[in-house]
């Protein structure tokens, strides 16, 4: 009898303890706060600032969006602060491609470049000096984008362009002419009367030595 009870209040103080136990188990623990108060969390990087590289006025899209945006690789050379390979998002356009190679410096001449035009992956963009000829296939092939060999509006002049009775479509044949270039050459003439020497041409604003020298053997007064 006393052997049943002694297994009894045995079995009885293991219970006990058990249920304590899970009772303990049970309670709330409070955290230990970090060393740094900060909790890590996983971030997309698509829109991380990079070497070389940056956003411009298209800002990082929010929610799912950001996270699964696609990135355009682009190559920027010329008169900007910053050039080299950037990566900006999908639909972001000449502007925002400059702003993200660090901007234009104050010498590029943004006006021979469509700086609304959509850029695609894989191009390259050059933002060129008064003068510089555009590289070959850079700054896309639509939207008034590439000038460095004319801009296409007539066919290319069999002989020398006479500069003082050639109209914007003629000047436009010239090898580093487009049509902004165009028109200020023929906005030198209106104000000066003519041309009294191919010389003159460097004269025009956007016209540097390169171009002169490029232009020279091409026309004619």
């Amino acid at each position: 009898m006393l052997a049943v009870l002694g297994v009894a209040l045995v079995a009885g103080v293991v219970f006990a303890l058990r249920v304590t136990a899970a009772t303990r188990a049970a309670e709330p623990v409070p955290l230990a706060p970090s060393r740094t108060g900060l909790v890590a969390r996983s971030v997309p990087v698509a829109f991380a600032s990079g070497s070389g590289s940056g956003l411009g006025s298209t800002g990082p899209p929010t929610g799912d969006a950001g996270a699964t945006a696609r990135l355009l690789v682009i190559h920027v050379v010329g008169d900007v602060a910053d050039p080299g390979v950037v990566r900006v998002p999908e639909g972001s356009r000449v502007v925002d491609v400059i702003a993200a190679a660090g901007g234009a410096l104050a010498s590029a001449d943004l006006e021979r470049i469509n700086l609304a035009r959509v850029v695609v992956d894989g191009e390259q963009v050059h933002v060129p000096a008064p003068g510089e000829q555009l590289l070959p296939n850079t700054n896309g092939s639509g939207g008034g984008g590439a000038v460095g060999q004319g801009s296409g509006t007539g066919p290319i002049a069999a002989g020398p362009v006479n500069l003082n009775t050639a109209d914007l479509a003629q000047l436009d044949t010239l090898p580093g002419v487009g049509p902004v270039l165009a028109q200020r050459i023929l906005d030198w003439r209106s104000a000066h009367g003519r041309f009294s020497s191919v010389d003159e041409l460097g004269e025009v604003s956007g016209i540097g030595e390169k171009l002169l020298a490029q232009l020279t053997p091409k026309v004619t007064v």
